[in-house]
């Protein structure tokens, strides 16, 4: 059944496909449309530089005027990534617009990986680290980055 939402998951997918932001690639699962399967690389000069993670999106039927749920499967330490892989992002919540799409999702969170917000943390640890010790909070996402190639 064709929906406005699954026409324009549709395009997003064309739209990825054809022009993909370095770093960045998704998918619709092969029977379903609006459970999606995305990677994203780590930020070339960032502590997550060289890491492959994973992510699952899925979206209902109120896609593209209410965002799709996103979260990582690969494990994250990060500030504003929750344990369980879902994310404290903006444009995710409060600050969504139906002019997203798939493309600009994922490169919003790819440039949470680069710039994070420790006032607003889901990682507590992660934000103290972030803002008190540096050194340990890049040695803790380096960990992370090496999880992810397996």
């Amino acid at each position: 059944m064709s929906t406005p939402t699954r026409r324009r998951l549709f395009r997003d997918f064309k739209r990825l496909k054809n022009d993909s932001p370095t770093g960045i690639m998704g998918t619709p699962c092969a029977d379903n449309i609006m459970v999606w399967n995305a990677i994203i690389l780590g930020p070339a000069e960032t502590p997550f530089e060289d890491g492959t993670f994973k992510l699952i999106m899925n979206f209902d039927e109120s896609y593209p005027n209410r965002p799709p749920t996103v979260r990582f499967i690969s494990e994250m330490f990060h500030p504003n990534v929750y344990a369980n892989g879902d994310l404290c992002l903006d444009i995710l919540q409060s600050r969504w617009s139906p002019a997203y799409d798939v493309s600009a999702i994922l490169t919003s969170i790819q440039s949470l990986l680069h710039d994070p917000n420790p006032n607003s943390p889901a990682n507590a640890e992660a934000a103290a680290l972030y803002r008190e010790n540096r050194r340990e909070y890049v040695r803790r996402i380096r960990e992370t980055v090496e999880k992810s190639w397996i």
